[in-house]
């Protein structure tokens, strides 16, 4: 994204806030990966998932992680951002979801277990092994 795009999203149409918008851009986050925010919650858990990828599948779990750009944040979670290697280490991903608590946390694995799209991205990650490794943490908001 550049300086110019993030001009002309707003947060009344993205559901960002301005800051995250820039921050996103500083990050070189595609807009388009994030998601729309969901205002009616505010996060204060963030799921900080650790993935171990096969470096020669790069592009395939690129695909896999934009295809949550819309599951998630429909199943209850707010997409902070998926991170692909771009320099140094060539096996390691991660993702970042914000949720309101670990109880929401819990209700959106519910819901994504029972989402027909959710299901199709698990398995196309577990059919292709795209992901070698997934490590979860979560993190309080400071």
């Amino acid at each position: 994204m550049t300086i110019g795009t993030l001009g002309a999203m707003s947060s009344e149409n993205t559901g960002w806030t301005r800051r995250e918008m820039l921050l996103a851009s500083a990050a070189g986050i595609p807009m388009t990966i994030m998601g729309p925010a969901l205002e009616s919650t505010s996060v204060k858990i963030a799921c900080f998932i650790r993935y171990q990828i096969d470096p020669f599948q790069r592009e395939a779990f690129k695909k896999y992680a934009e295809n949550w750009g819309h599951i998630i944040p429909r199943c209850g979670g707010r997409l902070i951002g998926y991170f692909l290697p771009h320099e140094g280490t060539n096996d390691i991903a991660w993702g970042l979801i914000g949720f309101e608590s670990l109880a929401a946390y819990e209700a959106y694995r519910a819901r994504l277990k029972l989402d027909p799209e959710a299901r199709e991205n698990f398995s196309l990650a577990q059919s292709k092994r795209l992901v070698l490794r997934e490590e979860r943490t979560f993190l309080e908001m400071v």
